[in-house]
């Protein structure tokens, strides 16, 4: 989706975001200045010999507030990288940090690469020789600064940067701990993966448990029966997608990617959509669903929940005026631009902000940290105590039903869902669960108790940067 001329930059839609936010806030305008600057960008270039010949690359690493430490943020790699995205990038991390309470400051990294024109092998040296780089100057540290995957990027990336990192610091019992989004054999967690899908479900759960709320999209009850267009199926996309339809009976009516778009109102099969992608290299040609050549187009289809998941700036100036979605839920970083936001705004339209909609992997990644310090996978400890009081109770109950001669019993069904303790897995949604809830409440008491603040991205913002800056002045500052 082009964006017109006069479109600010996705850094000055973050900047004028925060401006709007702190007109209505009390702080000095020295914090406030401190707060929004981004404190450093390292860039880094560098060569690796691949197909007889050396590649030079261009990376960074931006650290946006230290006001909590260690720093967090992913790395993506994508050829449209460069610096200004990066430190928009990590500013939103800072605030999406404070919003859902994890202790970390804002960060973000990018390599200017395409995955896909490289093999394996190669891609490994050019992660492995970036990630020298940054390690070599405490870029990539365990109590200094976190990376994570973030477009172009995941498992596999992450687990060579610890590997690099190891290598470099033998004695460091903490090494794991440097970068999270690991597979679960080699330092993760389990449910990292789907965390940041996970997390827009459990965003749009939170939403629809407030009436009020859901009445000023137009729409009622609950996420049943909703229809839903999702832009871009990768790894978010998927996973918010496949969930809403499986578990809270959601159809999904649009999906839009590269090449076109999807679209059937009957639904469309998520799982057969993301293996024909995987196998044909977009969504052309897909049996299940008609065929929509311009993609975009389908950003203004009709549909109660739109989900933009892929890149920046896709809701813009030029379409937002023609978006007809009840509501919208931010699953990428910046879909929406500040002009197209004020023009959504106007027409009344609800936005789940992406720096609460799409915090779970920042989330999970809290959680895998706080694991690799700790040495000892979740649930470890107390599982097996768990089903033990479990069943002292189960068994107690039916001994009394004997007793007393009331010949009832407790079903097979419940007595295995009872007696069940919670794993790594049950505790990680859990605890993503919980801080969704959390922090939708922070932004709705602001929302809703302040006649000056319109909506929940300036909600968001508020809470995010009050947070900050208490944080800042008991510093001192």
């Amino acid at each position: 989706m082009l964006q017109t001329a006069d479109e600010p930059s996705f850094r000055d839609s973050v900047d004028l975001m925060f401006s709007r936010a702190v007109r209505l806030m009390d702080l000095s305008p020295g914090l406030e200045q401190k707060i929004r600057v981004c404190n450093s960008t390292y860039t880094v270039r560098f060569g690796v010999r691949l197909r007889g010949k050396i590649e030079t690359f261009t990376g960074y690493r931006s650290v946006h507030s230290e006001h909590m430490e260690p720093v967090k943020g992913g790395i993506r790699y994508a050829l449209s990288v460069h610096q200004d995205e990066v430190e928009a990038l990590a500013a939103l991390m800072t605030y999406k940090c404070a919003l859902v309470e994890t202790p970390f400051g804002g960060s973000k990294g990018g390599l200017c690469v395409d995955p896909r024109q490289w093999e394996e092998h190669e891609l490994e040296l050019i992660t492995r020789r970036f990630a020298y780089e940054l390690i070599k100057r405490d870029l990539i540290h365990p109590a200094q600064n976190v990376p994570a995957p973030d477009m172009g990027t995941g498992e596999r990336e992450m687990a060579w940067i610890a590997d690099q990192y190891a290598r470099m610091n033998t004695t460091d019992i903490n090494a794991k701990a440097c970068v999270t989004g690991k597979p679960p054999h080699a330092g993760g967690i389990q449910g990292r993966v789907e965390a940041t899908g996970r997390g827009v479900q459990y965003a749009l759960r939170e939403f629809f448990r407030h009436p009020g709320d859901v009445a000023l999209t137009g729409l009622t009850g609950g996420l049943s029966g909703k229809t839903v267009i999702v832009q871009g199926l990768g790894n978010v996309g998927y996973h918010a997608a496949k969930f809403l339809c499986d578990e809270d009976g959601c159809t999904i009516t649009g999906i839009i990617e590269r090449d076109g778009a999807l679209t059937d109102e009957k639904g469309l099969d998520v799982d057969a959509v993301r293996d024909w992608i995987a196998r044909n290299g977009g969504v052309k040609g897909f049996p299940g669903g008609t065929y929509i050549e311009d993609g975009a187009a389908l950003l203004e289809g009709a549909c109660d929940i739109l989900i933009p998941a892929a890149m920046e700036g896709v809701i813009n100036k030029s379409n937002a005026d023609r978006i007809r979605a009840s509501l919208i839920i931010e699953a990428a970083n910046g879909p929406i631009t500040f002009g197209g936001d004020e023009i959504l705004r106007h027409k009344g339209k609800i936005i789940i902000p992406d720096m609460y909609a799409n915090a779970g992997g920042v989330t999970v990644s809290y959680f895998e940290w706080v694991k690799n310090l700790s040495h000892i996978r979740f649930g470890r400890m107390q599982r097996r105590a768990e089903e033990a009081r479990s069943r002292l109770l189960v068994e107690e109950l039916e001994q009394l039903s004997a007793d007393k001669g009331l010949g009832w019993t407790l079903s097979d069904d419940f007595k295995e869902r009872f007696l069940t303790g919670s794993d790594e897995l049950a505790l990680v949604r859990s605890g993503l669960d919980d801080t969704m809830r959390t922090a939708y409440q922070s932004m709705r008491e602001v929302w809703h108790g302040r006649e000056d603040v319109e909506d929940l991205r300036t909600a968001a913002y508020i809470v995010a940067i009050d947070r900050v800056a208490k944080t800042y002045r008991s510093k001192g500052l």
